[in-house]
């Protein structure tokens, strides 16, 4: 196996901890904007029936459009969270096999 640079890891997720809350907050406000433009959007639609204006609001393009800013959010939100995990399991790595070669050092003398 590669050596492994804890410090390396450590300061990727340091580095990347904004980002990663920048993009959650950014998923979080779109899911819950999304309620929002759809009570804009049924309030447009000139129907009575809720089930009509629901349908109006959910084929709407502008409530299409938020939905492909939420999937694109939860894309840049899952690929940092897995590149902070990833950093993760390279220190926990790191730190086995500093583990393993301290009990073979002492098995060894």
């Amino acid at each position: 196996m590669a050596d492994i640079d804890p410090h390396k890891a450590v300061d990727f997720l340091l580095a990347n901890a904004g980002k990663y809350a920048q993009a959650k907050a950014s998923r979080i406000y779109i899911e819950e904007y999304r309620k929002s433009k759809k009570a804009l959007l049924m309030g447009e639609c000139p129907e009575k029936a809720v089930n009509a204006r629901e349908q109006y609001a959910y084929s709407h393009p502008e409530y299409i459009s938020l939905l492909e800013g939420l999937k694109a959010a939860v894309e840049v939100e899952e690929s940092l969270r897995w590149s902070q995990i990833a950093a993760q399991l390279r220190v926990e790595v790191w730190r086995s096999e500093q583990a393993s070669n301290r009990n073979i050092e002492r098995a060894t003398r």
